[in-house]
């Protein structure tokens, strides 16, 4: 069932099938003109695939293993049925600037996004918070000696957020549309975050607002490219906001498969492919990661290839905690409890401490978390006076335990109050995330680590997308460019390729 973002919307009724029971299929063939496609996975990039091959005209099916699509941009009840939570994913920075999104027009399909009144708040040692304003000038402001510094750092991402999306998330080998803006841009990213704050920044709330940005890369701040991650939620933030699906994360899921229905795809839950010799189409797209792609028979894989996927790193995990409270959480700093989003670590220094303890397989005493507060933009999805919250902690890759117990020391060091208002709970460790999604390995949520080659090579550098295998077979997942997210542009980039391969085009 893919649970409805509100009341009204459309419900995709599970349709279980033995693939036992079928008969061999041909794997995809490897000439001529595509007429059909199959897509093995129902996330956003799956689904976006299906909306590019069915407005092109292709005969598009989408087969999914869970009993609802949305992967991990699913949503569901909880807490007895009183209220939706994201059982993945749920702010969406990059959703609102996406160029698939925007292109395939969601809007008309059901989805609107909703805004809390800051996208983002950074609480401080002394009950002083940062925040993060749709205002990059009221932001500077408050940030006193670091206004100036902070204006310049972002100006590019703050006036051009549209032209910033679509051009770090391209793939790399191109010619950029924009090449002065992308080099603005690859000044500042370039550099590590921790490095990048000390160097322009005097305070520490403005080294702090800046590092909880920059952790959204799952690397240690000491890391290159780590500032382009804060450069770009940060711009992003002033110009277009960090917005929720209303109704929940589902929402998004659901448009996108309104769009690819629209246009003649058919979806199908609860079938889980694990031969391509099953399938009988002229192209398959694979909403897979390397792990899984590995397990799936029927690939002729070379042996480079191979080793590559193989050795594909997943980086750390996250172990997730959705919390229904009876009121707000009592941040020391009231202004809080009006953020989408809250960065929960304290100083720089705390969280690089932190993030570097779990790249070395360490889990710290003091995780940094990372906390959304869906019912500050969207109260309907929790009964009246009850708050959700949803929150996880960076962990070492598949690491065996459960944050909640520091996850919510956390948040109750800087909302003194905070434990005696929750209501109920619904933890989600690192297995049991890998457990309800396979992409999910060891409980990382970006598709592969953006350690090493790996932020270029995803997963090899040229050609991401196709899968060097007789026949038409494509990679559509977050483990190539432009990486984790909820955005469809790996999607969108392969079902390009895909149409490429044979001439066409999209619509």
């Amino acid at each position: 069932m893919g649970w409805p973002g509100n009341a009204g919307r459309r419900r995709l009724a599970p349709r279980r099938r033995s693939r036992q029971a079928e008969p061999a299929r041909a794997t995809p063939t490897s000439g001529g003109s595509m007429t059909t496609a199959v897509i093995v996975g129902a996330g956003p990039n799956g689904l976006t695939a299906a909306a590019v091959l069915a407005r092109a005209g292709l005969d598009v099916t989408v087969l999914e293993r869970l009993p609802q699509i949305g992967g991990a941009a699913a949503s569901a009840p909880a807490f007895g049925d009183q209220a939706i939570i994201d059982l993945g994913a749920a702010g969406h920075p990059f959703g609102a600037t996406s160029p698939a999104f925007r292109s395939l027009g969601l809007e008309q399909h059901g989805l609107e996004w909703v805004h809390a009144d800051y996208p983002m708040a950074h609480p401080l040692p002394g009950g002083r918070a940062a925040i993060l304003h749709r205002d990059a000038e009221r932001t500077a402001r408050e940030l006193g000696v670091d206004a100036g510094a902070w204006l310049r750092m972002h100006a590019p991402t703050t006036a051009h957020p549209y032209e910033t999306t679509e051009a770090i998330m391209a793939p790399l080998i191109r010619v950029p549309d924009d090449t002065l803006l992308l080099a603005r841009i690859g000044l500042r990213g370039a550099w590590p975050a921790s490095l990048l704050a000390r160097s322009v920044f005097r305070s520490g709330a403005a080294q702090a607002l800046f590092a909880g940005s920059a952790t959204h890369a799952t690397l240690p701040l000491g890391a290159p490219i780590t500032s382009a991650f804060a450069v770009a939620f940060g711009g992003l933030g002033h110009a277009t906001g960090w917005p929720f699906a209303r109704g929940g994360t589902q929402s998004i899921a659901d448009a996108l498969a309104s769009v690819a229905q629209a246009a003649g795809a058919r979806i199908e839950t609860g079938v889980d492919v694990t031969d391509l010799r099953e399938l009988r189409a002229d192209v398959v797209l694979l909403d897979l990661t390397p792990h899984q792609l590995l397990r799936l028979a029927g690939l002729d894989l070379s042996g480079g290839y191979t080793r590559r996927l193989a050795n594909w790193r997943y980086g750390p995990g996250i172990s997730k905690l959705d919390l229904l409270l009876d009121g707000p959480v009592p941040w020391a700093d009231a202004r809080v409890a009006r953020a989408g989003t809250v960065h929960v670590g304290g100083t720089m220094a705390e969280i690089a401490a932190a993030e570097s303890d779990v790249a070395r397989g360490r889990m710290p005493e003091r995780p940094f978390v990372l906390v959304t507060q869906p019912t500050a933009a969207d109260p309907e999805r929790a009964p009246a006076g009850k708050h959700l919250v949803w929150a996880y902690a960076h962990v070492p890759h598949a690491w065996p335990g459960d944050a909640s117990a520091a996850i919510e020391a956390q948040i109750e060091r800087f909302a003194p109050g905070f434990r005696e208002r929750i209501v109920d709970r619904r933890a989600m460790p690192p297995a049991a995330l890998e457990l309800w999604n396979q992409n999910l390995v060891g409980g990382s949520i970006g598709g592969g680590s953006l350690a090493g080659t790996q932020q270029l090579a995803r997963p090899v550098l040229a050609n991401p997308y196709r899968v060097p295998t007789p026949g038409r077979v494509f990679l559509c997942s977050s483990s190539t460019p432009p990486g984790g997210g909820v955005h469809g542009m790996s999607g969108w980039y392969a079902a390009k390729a895909a149409l490429r391969s044979c001439g066409a085009e999209a619509d």
